[in-house]
């Protein structure tokens, strides 16, 4: 059985899907006009701006439910693989796959928003790959292929983030707070379930609230003690950067030759880490409260940024300017140490690099600070694993037409994801860290095919902003104007602002946006 996971893992997160990441990257970037530099003022503003509503929640609100998917685990311990293994100039390939990353989450999240939905339950806005794949070829004779195809979506990320994601990631909490203040893991495992329940029982609105009061503070600490850190070490500030890139392009010594693992960690470990393009933003980015697609759309690109730039750089820079790691040949702990700087002996790869390195700063800070990092970063993540699983199966209970059935199921939801958190805390993971990868794969793989099809409402909905945005106009979405079809929610809110006599006359856009340019 390891084998056949393996084997189907290796297949799913092959190099392949690391090119089509870049490729579509790449792509999205030439067709927005490099929209994650030419728009960061709009991507700050709408962040600081956006409403909200009884349906929806707001722009902020919508990006840490995000943030608390993408800043997890890996922002630690993954990047000191990336380093381990493709050496420091990995750290510049992960701030690229960011930038082009960037671009890709703008056109899934405006997507998401422009084919959204409100849930005839909760009445919360409810959106994402599953929806926008379907909702797009209603009108075609491609209708019964693209139900399949959002089906197909919605099942992969519903498995892997109902049980076998939430389990892991809880385990590893447990883990370090045993392994930090001695915390028997069946305390910790109660203790999580317990939250857990307390804050999805709220819905979407509850989960938002949380992550929008815990994730800024998390990532924000972190980062100002990894500021204080390299600031500690000043003098290594210039080597630092000027390490980064002269690695990054095979022009250190020390690392001559490992131009290609670079590339190769630094890219998966940035795909890995942001998550651009693999279908988990979309679904927080649709429920939010925006009177434009593209305001979200500008909000989610931003993530991409916050995520690695931000956190990635500061576990990154604790490492290097503390001198706190070792690079191996081969892209294994079993090859030979090219490079050993100053860690000691046994430290293995993983959080270890980042707990040495604050220790340097503060004697005894390593272990504790990184369990807490690891505490939250890991809880906000089984939330936000929780909210894709609720979504995605709020898309496939609309089939099931009974509303106190429809109700019952998603208690039941409820409850499997609780009993992963203690099952996941108080057990070994085995083989649950493969099939919830092999999930999460398979949904990138069809998430990313999609929207390189799918990106003509998304690039028109960009164009429209724009053209609004140069008239001096606050930029409301006309589906019907601009030519695109199924977008219901849009449509109707139309409908019910120009009955009420709230629709703006000059607001409605011509036929064609992209002339206007």
């Amino acid at each position: 059985m390891d084998s056949v996971l393996s084997t189907l893992n290796d297949l799913i997160w092959s190099n392949w899907l690391v090119y089509l990441c870049l490729g579509a990257g790449a792509y999205f970037t030439l067709a927005t006009v490099f929209l994650q530099i030419r728009c960061i003022p709009d991507m700050i503003r709408q962040i600081t701006q956006g409403e909200k509503s009884e349906s929806g929640i707001s722009s902020f609100q919508s990006l840490m439910v995000s943030l608390a998917g993408r800043v997890g685990v890996g922002n630690i311990a993954g990047v000191a693989t990336a380093i381990a293994f493709g050496g420091p100039g990995a750290v510049f390939w992960m701030w690229a796959v960011a930038l082009l990353g960037s671009a890709t989450s703008f056109i899934e999240c405006t997507l998401a928003q422009i084919y959204k939905e409100k849930d005839r339950d909760t009445g919360e806005y409810r959106g994402g790959p599953a929806y926008y794949i379907e909702k797009a070829y209603r009108h075609t004779k491609a209708r019964p292929f693209a139900l399949v195809y959002a089906i197909a979506f919605a099942l992969s990320m519903l498995l892997a983030t109902s049980y076998f994601l939430p389990g892991i990631q809880a385990n590893g909490v447990a883990a370090a707070v045993e392994n930090a203040w001695s915390v028997p893991t069946w305390v910790s495992a109660l203790l999580m379930a317990v939250l857990l329940g307390v804050i999805i029982i709220g819905g979407v609105k509850r989960i938002a609230t949380f992550a929008s009061l815990v994730v800024p503070v998390m990532a924000v600490v972190y980062i100002v003690v990894s500021i204080l850190v390299l600031f500690a070490h000043a003098s290594q500030i210039p080597e630092v950067f000027g390490l980064i890139f002269r690695s990054a392009f095979d022009h250190e010594a020390a690392f001559s030759g490992m131009l290609g693992a670079a590339i190769q960690w630094g890219v998966k470990r940035g795909i890995y880490s942001n998550e651009a393009g693999q279908g988990t933003g979309p679904q927080s980015a649709a429920a939010a409260e925006v009177s434009h697609p593209a305001k979200q759309g500008f909000v989610q690109a931003f993530a991409v940024y916050v995520d690695t730039l931000f956190v990635c750089s500061a576990t990154a820079f604790i490492i290097i300017s503390t001198d706190m790691y070792k690079v191996f040949e081969g892209q294994s702990e079993d090859g030979a140490v090219r490079y050993a700087g100053s860690l000691p002996d046994g430290v293995a790869v993983g959080p270890g690099f980042v707990q040495q390195g604050l220790d340097t700063f503060a004697s005894g800070i390593g272990p504790s600070f990184v369990a807490l990092a690891i505490m939250f970063f890991a809880f906000t993540t089984v939330l936000a694993y929780y909210y894709l699983a609720e979504v995605n199966f709020a898309y496939l209970n609309r089939w099931v037409h009974n509303e106190t059935a429809r109700r019952v199921i998603i208690w039941l939801l409820r409850l499997v994801i609780v009993i992963s958190v203690y099952v996941g805390a108080t057990s070994t993971p085995g083989d649950a860290w493969a099939l919830g990868d092999i999930g999460v794969g398979t949904t990138a793989w069809l998430n990313i095919l999609a929207i390189l099809v799918l990106q003509g409402p998304a690039l028109k909905c960009l164009w429209d902003y724009r053209r609004q945005k140069k008239a001096g106009l606050e930029p409301n979405f006309d589906p019907e104007a601009l030519g695109i079809k199924n977008a219901d929610f849009w449509e109707e809110r139309k409908a019910a602002m120009l009955a009420d006599g709230t629709w703006p006359a000059s607001g409605t856009p011509p036929g064609s946006t992209r002339a206007t340019v």
